[in-house]
């Protein structure tokens, strides 16, 4: 007997089917060519790890401190901007009255 696996999209698929549409286990497991105990390990193992699907929006609040760290860089390239344009400007007027402009 060769041993049969099966996608996370169809574990998934199987718990849903139980938990959301009223499907008895025993008909999910004989559709499925399983044992009773293997849906419930598949059960037992999404929620288990369920909060692994909430993770994704920890992602974003990771993602804003980025965000505050380039809005402060472009802030500090701007400042920098504007210091290189001051300095260039009085190094015209330098060369403006030293004649050489």
């Amino acid at each position: 007997m060769t041993k049969r696996t099966f996608a996370a999209e169809d574990k998934v698929a199987a718990i849903r089917r139980h938990l959301l549409e009223g499907i008895p286990v025993s008909d999910l497991c004989d559709e499925l060519k399983i044992k009773p105990t293997q849906y419930y390990a598949w059960q037992k193992q999404f929620f288990e790890n369920g909060s692994i699907a909430f993770q994704r929006g920890n992602a974003k609040n990771r993602k804003q401190p980025n965000d505050r760290k380039i809005a402060a860089l472009q802030d500090k390239l701007r400042r920098r901007d504007e210091v290189v344009a001051e300095l260039l400007e009085e190094h015209v007027q330098l060369k403006k009255e030293l004649g050489e402009l």
